[in-house]
């Protein structure tokens, strides 16, 4: 995942603009978050002091994608992770966390790979195939509940005979039947 270069060096100045020396521009968190996903290594130094600030820029990356609704966290697993902190498991959680976070990541393709076959088609064709069936379904319905709706032929054309006309007499038809349901029988108020 990590390329095998040195890391580029990003600054973060007091004005919170973070400055990449590698490109000599200004790149934002969301700049930050996309050369993670590219695999692109790099550290954080406060243009001040001169502190490793990584961590805390990682930690705001995920804060942003967090509340952008991207909830990768549950709820569960954050309470449980500040409940280590002081606590003498302290120090074992990070290479915990580390070792298992690697071997997802190696086992990911795999990962993909059985889900794909156990939901049949590449992409979980099977659960797209499953939502494609029931908007078919949903649509039978809904057009069971339309009997105003106009015929349309094969090409998905209107014919020529059926206008406005057909279509009030339809609305005369049914609410004769809605009068006859609710006893009116023809009263009309």
């Amino acid at each position: 995942m990590t390329k095998n270069q040195e890391p580029v060096t990003i600054k973060k100045y007091a004005n919170r603009r973070l400055y990449n020396t590698g490109t000599s521009t200004y790149v934002t968190l969301e700049d930050l978050a996309v050369m993670v996903k590219q695999g692109d290594d790099f550290v954080v130094y406060d243009a001040k002091t001169g502190e490793d600030i990584t961590r805390s820029v990682l930690t705001q990356i995920i804060f942003e994608q967090e509340n952008k609704g991207t909830n990768l966290l549950p709820i569960n697993f954050l309470r449980q992770v500040i409940r280590f902190y002081g606590d003498s498991m302290q120090l074992l959680l990070p290479r915990y966390l580390d070792a298992s976070m690697d071997n997802f990541t190696r086992d990911q393709d795999k990962f993909r790979e059985q889900m794909s076959k156990a939901f049949g088609v590449p992409g979980f064709g099977m659960m797209e195939e499953q939502v494609r069936r029931n908007m078919e379904m949903f649509q039978r319905t809904f057009a069971m509940f339309l009997p105003f709706a106009q015929k349309q032929n094969a090409a998905g054309e209107t014919p020529a005979g059926d206008d406005i006309d057909a279509l009030k007499r339809q609305v005369t038809e049914m609410q004769q039947r809605l009068d006859r349901m609710s006893g009116r029988s023809g009263d009309k108020e």
